[in-house]
C-alpha cells in the first residue's frame, strides 16, 4: 500500500496578501509503507505494542534500506520548495565571516581557534607569546582529518609545560572518540592512538600522562547498545593503551554511568566525580603527591551537584548545591573534607551561581532572569567589584590561570554577534578585543523579555526577538524554541541561522521552561519525572501568549527543539496539534518507555524516571511519550523530524519510530517527513556545510507550509519572483 498526502500552497498577490482563491495543489507526497511487527512488551500487566521495534536495529540492512527510502521521499519534497536554494545562499553568505576565539596561553605559545568563514571545522592557530599575533601559524587543522569535514576535533588538553597536547576526535558525530598525543614544538604525533574513549574530559598530571574516561565496548551495536559502567583510566605518556591503569570504577556491584577525573592546577590533587544520573554526584579526592594515597570521600551520596573549583594548599574550595539550590562555594581542609566541616565562602543568593577562577580571584556569574551578572571576589571571600558588562546578555570565559593578569570573555545576546573583551583582572577594566565583521545590523532588531502565566499559575520568562517595527497582526512567521530539562539554561546568544530567520520578518521566541536551570535546582526539579507535564504546559502557554498578543497565529507558528527539546516538541504536537502549523523535533527522545535501554540513556532517569520504576511512573511516561500518543484521525501539523544516523546519545530509532507512527496515522494534508543526516551524530562537530544545508531545509519546509511561495522578505517588499 502507498499512502498519499497532498500539501497545498496559498497564492500570494504581488503585494504579499493572501488571495481568497481556491487552494492550489502543488505536489503529492507518497510515503513508503513501513513494515509492522508483532512485538509486544508487558509493563505491570499492561500490554504495549511496538510495531516498529525492528527499526532499532541500526546494523541491519533492512533498517539501512528504510533510511534510504524515507530520505528519498523527504528530499523529493524538499527539492520542490521554490526558495530553498535562496535560503541556502543567504545562510552561506551570512555565515561567511571570520570567527576568532579568545586567546589562551600554554607553555611558550598563545593559541586561539579561528574559522575563515565557511570552513567545516575551526582551526587552531598559535604564536609565540609576546610576539605579534599576525605571525600566528596553523597548529592543528581538523579540516585535514577528512575531506567532507565529518571527522571533528573534540576535547583538547595540554600538559603542564605545554610540551604535549592530547586531543580527541569524533568520526561521523559519534560520542565514541579516539585520542591522539602530539609533541607541540614539532607538531608530530608521538604514540599510538587511544581508542574507545567516551564522555569525560582529558586531564594531565603534570607532564607525565593524563586521565580519561570510557566504557567497555558493548557487545552489540556501538551506536545503540547500553553502556552503564563508566571508568576512569590513567594513560602514562610513552606507553600503550593496554597498559593504562584503571583508577576508578569497574566494580560490578557499584555502577556509575558517568565518571570524570580532573587534576588541580598545582598538580596536588585528583578529584573524581561519579554519577548514576545526569544530576547528582559523589565526590572523591586523591593526593597525587603521595604515590600510594587512597581516595578520600568528600560526598558518598548523589543528593547534590558538587565539585572542587580551586585549592590553596590543602584548603579546598567546593561549588555545591547541597542544601543550597542556587549553589554556593564552601571551603574545607583536604584532611577532613566531609560536609559537616564545610564553611560558607560565597553564600547562596536568590540567583543561580556559575563561578570560575582567574588571576587569583573568583568570578561569580549569576543568572538574573536568564541574563548574566558577574561579581569579582578575592580569596578571602571579599567582594572586589561588580564587573561592568558591555550590555544585557550572556557572558562566558571568565577563567584563566593563577599567574595571568588578564582574561578574555565573550559577550552575546540574540541580536549581538559574539564579541570578545579583554579584562584587566587588577583594575576591572574591559576593552573590546575582537568584534566580528558580519553582514548583520543589530540596530535593526529588538529583543524583549516578557513574563507569562503557565497553566498552574507559574510565571515563566520568555525572550522574543524580531525586526523593529514588527506589526502585531498575527501573521508573522514565528519559531518557538524550547528545551526544559537537565538543569540546562537557555541564555541569550546570537545565531547565524536565527539571524536569517529574522531577516525574513520571522519572530524567534525562547521561553525559560521549568526543567531548566535558570532558577536553580527547584526550577529544575519542578520539570522532572511526575512533574514533567509542567514543561509541556509552560511551552503550550508560551505559544498561547504569542498568539493572544498577535505576534503570530496558529497558521504561522512553528515549534522547535532538539534532544530533550525534541521530546518537548513531540509531546506538545501530540497533545495540542491544533496549536501550531509546523513542528520541528530534532534528535528527540521520543520513546519514553525504552529510552533507558539505549547507550547511556539510563542516566537520564533523574529527569524522566523509567517505565520499570513502578506502575505510576510507567503510566505517566506512556501518557506523554510521543511515539505512544500518535492517534488515528488526527491532523498533526506539518512535521519535519531531523536526526543523524551516527547519533549514539539519543539513538535515531526514536525519530524513526515516531516518523513511522505519524506517517501511518496522519489525517489531512500536512506532510510528515524525516530527514536523516548520514555521517552525523547528536550535533557536536557537524560540518558547517551540512549545518547550512539542514537549516535551509528546515526554514524552507517551515515557510512553505505556512503558505509562502516566495520568501517573506520579498513578499513584504512587494516583489514576486
Amino acid at each position: 500500500m502507498i499512502k498519499t498526502l497532498t500539501p497545498f500552497i496559498l497564492v500570494f498577490t504581488i503585494f504579499g496578501c493572501k488571495t481568497e482563491e481556491p487552494k492550489k495543489e502543488m505536489s503529492t507526497v507518497k510515503y513508503i509503507e513501513t513494515k509492522k511487527v508483532d512485538t509486544v512488551d508487558t509493563y505491570f500487566g499492561v500490554d504495549v505494542k511496538d510495531p516498529y521495534r525492528w527499526l532499532e536495529d541500526d546494523k541491519s540492512a533492512e533498517t539501512e534500506a528504510w533510511v534510504k527510502d524515507v530520505n528519498e521521499v523527504t528530499y523529493g519534497y524538499l527539492d520542490k520548495i521554490p526558495f530553498r536554494e535562496e535560503l541556502k545562499e543567504r545562510l552561506s553568505s551570512l555565515w561567511n565571516y571570520e570567527k576568532v576565539g579568545a586567546p589562551f596561553k600554554e607553555g611558550d605559545y598563545t593559541y586561539f581557534y579561528k574559522n575563515d568563514g565557511l570552513q567545516n571545522q575551526y582551526v587552531i592557530y598559535r604564536y609565540k607569546t609576546g610576539e605579534d599575533p599576525s605571525t600566528a601559524e596553523v597548529f592543528l587543522d581538523p579540516n585535514t582529518f577528512k575531506e567532507d569535514g565529518t571527522i571533528s576535533l573534540g576535547n583538547i588538553s595540554f600538559s603542564e609545560d605545554g610540551g604535549y597536547l592530547a586531543y580527541s576526535i569524533s568520526e561521523g558525530g559519534s560520542d565514541w572518540r579516539k585520542v591522539l598525543v602530539m609533541q607541540t614544538e614539532t607538531k608530530t604525533i608521538v604514540e599510538d592512538t587511544l581508542v574507545d574513549v567516551k564522555f569525560g574530559g582529558l586531564s594531565w598530571k603534570a607532564n607525565d600522562g593524563f586521565y580519561y574516561s570510557s566504557y567497555d565496548k558493548p557487545k552489540g551495536s556501538e551506536l545503540s547498545a547500553k553502556t552503564d559502567q563508566h571508568k576512569l583510566y590513567y594513560h602514562k605518556l610513552g606507553t600503550s593503551q593496554k597498559e593504562d591503569v584503571l583508577v576508578f570504577g569497574g566494580i560490578p556491584s557499584e555502577k556509575h554511568r558517568y565518571v570524570g577525573g580532573n587534576v588541580s592546577e598545582d598538580n596536588h590533587y585528583l578529584q573524581v566525580s561519579a554519577s548514576v544520573s545526569t544530576s547528582g554526584n559523589k565526590l572523591f579526592l586523591k593526593d597525587l603527591t603521595k604515590p600510594d594515597s587512597k581516595f578520600v570521600t568528600i560526598l558518598d551520596h548523589t543528593n547534590s551537584d558538587s565539585y572542587i573549583i580551586e585549592n590553596v594548599g590543602s584548603k579546598l574550595f567546593i561549588v555545591t548545591n547541597l542544601n543550597a539550590p542556587n549553589k554556593k562555594i564552601v571551603t574545607v581542609d583536604a584532611s577532613n573534607p566531609s560536609p559537616e566541616n564545610w564553611v560558607d565562602f560565597i553564600p547562596e543568593t536568590e540567583h543561580v551561581l556559575s563561578p570560575s577562577t582567574a588571576g587569583g580571584y573568583f568570578f561569580s556569574e549569576y543568572m538574573v532572569d536568564a541574563v548574566s551578572k558577574v561579581k569579582q571576589y578575592d580569596y578571602d571571600g571579599k567582594l572586589v567589584r561588580d564587573v561592568a558588562l558591555p550590555g544585557v546578555g550572556s557572558v562566558g570565559g571568565f577563567g584563566a590561570k593563577k599567574e595571568d593578569t588578564e582574561l578574555y570573555y565573550s559577550f552575546t545576546n540574540y541580536v549581538t554577534p559574539g564579541s570578545i573583551y579583554k579584562y584587566d583582572i587588577a583594575s576591572g577594566t574591559s576593552e573590546l578585543y575582537r568584534k566580528p565583521k558580519i553582514d548583520f545590523n543589530p540596530e535593526n532588531y529588538e529583543s524583549n523579555q516578557v513574563f507569562y502565566t503557565s497553566k498552574d499559575g507559574t510565571k515563566v520568562p520568555m525572550i522574543i526577538t524580531h525586526k523593529k517595527g514588527l506589526k502585531l497582526d498575527g501573521k508573522n512567521p514565528t519559531i518557538l524554541y524550547g528545551y526544559g530539562g537537565f538543569n540546562i539554561s537557555l541564555t541569550p546568544s546570537f545565531s547565524i541561522t536565527n539571524a536569517v530567520w529574522m531577516e525574513q520578518g520571522g519572530v524567534y521566541a525562547v521561553p525559560n521552561l521549568r526543567g531548566g536551570g535558570e532558577y536553580g535546582k527547584q526550577w529544575h526539579d519542578a520539570g522532572t519525572q511526575l512533574k514533567k507535564q509542567n514543561v509541556f504546559d509552560d511551552f503550550i502557554a508560551a505559544a498561547e501568549y504569542l498568539i493572544d498578543n498577535k505576534y503570530t497565529s496558529k497558521d504561522y507558528l512553528a515549534i522547535r527543539g532538539g534532544s530533550n527539546g525534541g521530546l518537548l516538541v513531540g509531546a506538545t504536537m501530540t497533545q495540542r496539534p491544533d496549536l501550531m502549523k509546523v513542528a520541528l523535533p530534532a534528535v528527540g527522545v521520543l520513546d519514553m518507555l525504552r529510552y533507558h535501554t539505549f547507550t547511556a540513556g539510563a542516566g537520564w532517569a533523574y529527569d524522566y524516571g523509567t517505565s520499570e520504576d513502578n506502575k505510576e511512573m510507567f503510566e505517566y511516561l506512556k501518557g506523554y511519550s510521543p511515539v505512544h500518543n500518535v492517534k488515528e484521525g488526527v491532523e498533526y501539523p506539518a512535521t519535519l523530524i531531523t536526526t543523524g544516523d551516527h547519533d549514539d546519545r539519543v539513538v535515531p530509532a526514536h525519530s524513526f519510530k515516531f516518523a513511522a507512527e505519524l506517517q501511518e496515522k496522519q489525517t489531512g494534508n500536512n506532510p510528515v517527513l524525516i530527514r536523516i543526516e548520514t555521517d552525523a551524530g547528536h550535533g557536536a562537530g557537524t560540518p558547517v556545510s551540512k549545518t547550512i544545508e539542514q537549516y535551509a531545509d528546515i526554514f524552507g519546509f517551515t515557510l512553505y507550509n505556512m503558505g509562502y511561495e516566495v520568501l517573506p522578505e520579498k513578499v513584504t517588499k512587494g516583489v514576486k519572483e
